[in-house]
């Protein structure tokens, strides 16, 4: 939640591991522009309004990073970019949301990675950590892939490792990260509504997000379905915004090593 990634502050952070000062104050600026208008049980309102907030956003020249909310706000991210030059989404998930209809829902959370799909600037999909039972069937596995997904299971980045998981994304693109909590084990991240064991550790997906950085350009970020009601704990929210401040740090560490603008 927003409190817990602003508890940490921002004045630079030097990694010992790295030995890089990430996200300089004199260099990066991080802004909170408040929350997207949601109007309760309207959906098309909702989602009208958080893609006009990205819009805008992107409007200004700065780099778009969302905090869900559920994960069905990832379509209306993407929608904003339709302006924008093509991308590649990287999808961190415990499930593909990829249903095309259920009970006549078209924009819920099991549904964004269709609707993605359905884009034009969209050019292709790397979708990690899928596993277990899930809201998709095998329909929906073979139809993400005739749209150019590659979809990596937990095990199969276990078994590539980083380096090699790096190797099937396509170099040089620009890339919209989208992050559902999920794609976590519940042992570090209990605060979801929809937990799968046998998930990513935390460095399984810094490195992976790392190595992204410097193989194209992000363009835009959301972690999505964090829900602090079910973790009294805190640990959710922690290993949310810990991992979100240190990709803006790779993101923007790379931009200015590679001259440009922040």
């Amino acid at each position: 939640e927003p409190s817990t990634l602003f508890s940490f502050g921002h004045g630079g952070a030097y990694d010992f591991e790295d030995d890089v000062t990430y996200l300089p104050i004199d260099q990066v600026r991080i802004i909170d522009l408040g929350d997207a208008d949601i109007v309760h049980t309207d959906t098309k309102r909702s989602h009208a309004n958080t893609e006009a907030a990205v819009r805008k956003i992107l409007e200004s020249g700065a780099l778009p990073v969302i905090l869900g909310g559920d994960h069905s706000i990832t379509a209306p991210c993407l929608a904003a970019y339709s302006e924008q030059p093509p991308l590649h989404v990287i999808h961190f998930d415990a499930h593909l949301d990829f249903v095309d209809e259920r009970h006549g829902v078209r924009y819920g959370h099991g549904n964004p990675l269709r609707r993605a799909s359905e884009m034009e600037w969209v050019t292709g999909m790397t979708q990690m950590g899928i596993r277990n039972v899930s809201s998709s069937n095998r329909d929906d596995y073979d139809d993400a892939r005739k749209a150019g997904s590659e979809i990596l299971s937990v095990r199969d980045v276990r078994r590539l490792g980083a380096e090699g998981t790096l190797a099937r994304i396509p170099a040089g693109l620009r890339y919209y990260v989208t992050i559902d909590i999920d794609g976590f084990d519940p042992s570090i991240a209990p605060g979801t509504g929809t937990p799968s064991h046998g998930g990513f550790l935390y460095y399984e997906v810094l490195e992976i997000l790392q190595g992204l950085a410097s193989k194209g350009e992000v363009v835009g970020l959301d972690l999505v379905e964090v829900a602090p009601d079910y973790d009294p704990t805190g640990i959710t929210s922690f290993l949310a915004a810990q991992l979100l401040m240190n990709v803006l740090g790779f993101v923007f560490h790379e931009r200015s090593r590679k001259g440009a603008a922040l």
